[in-house]
């Protein structure tokens, strides 16, 4: 496995002076985590968890959701948006975890090999390599790199990935560059970084605490 970026690492070691080790919510169950990172999609962290909680308001269990009527969930989840996609989807994964392993237990991806766990879970339609590695990290406590519209711009402008490169391809790109002990805390200070700071129409440079580390800063200066 190729060496991390040192850049990476600097960027990091950055970010933790500025934000300090950052911690997210309590983790949740891989299952549960994978629905509501299904519903986090094309949406915000508050409608997603609106949606989420509407779901374990109106059903006892996971189990219950897969088999109430479709219509019953899409109406449950519409805050979250693309209800009708995201509530077929989402018995979709349920009805198929449960056809393959006969329960809705994921902890047994912690007995599979990295690479072995995510392509188990993105053979799932609607289940990215985002998804995957949502569940993976925040879940399982695995060493992978969820890769987000904040992740993959301001890692952009940063100069920590190759201009062209696809969202997908960012996934193991990333992973590479930055060591594994930091994917927790590196990516949800890069998201941090880029909601309240570097955001898509117009960063403040002028607030970063990245202004020598960054490609963007550094043209711009000239």
């Amino acid at each position: 496995m190729p060496e991390p970026s040192q850049h990476a690492v600097d960027v990091h070691a950055s970010l933790l002076a500025f934000y300090g080790e950052p911690v997210w919510r309590n983790p949740l169950p891989a299952i549960d985590e994978l629905v509501s990172t299904i519903l986090s999609q094309n949406t915000n962290d508050i409608n997603r968890d609106k949606a989420f909680n509407a779901l374990q308001a109106r059903y006892p269990s996971w189990e219950a959701v897969r088999d109430a009527p479709v219509e019953s969930v899409v109406d449950c989840i519409r805050v979250a948006g693309l209800a009708n996609q995201k509530g077929p989807r989402i018995q979709q994964v349920l009805n198929q975890i449960t056809a393959e392993r006969g329960n809705l237990d994921l902890s047994f991806l912690n007995g599979m090999a990295l690479e072995e766990a995510r392509g188990w879970l993105m053979k799932f339609n609607g289940v990215g390599p985002k998804t995957a590695a949502i569940v993976l990290c925040f879940s399982l406590g695995r060493p992978a790199f969820p890769v987000d519209t904040h992740i993959y711009r301001v890692t952009g402008r940063i100069g920590l990935r190759p201009e062209k490169i696809s969202v997908e391809d960012a996934h193991p790109y990333l992973e590479e560059a930055f060591p594994p002990e930091t994917y927790y805390a590196a990516h949800l200070n890069i998201i941090r970084l880029g909601r309240e700071i570097c955001q898509a129409r117009k960063p403040d440079c002028t607030r970063c605490p990245l202004p020598n580390l960054c490609e963007y800063a550094k043209k711009n200066r000239q």
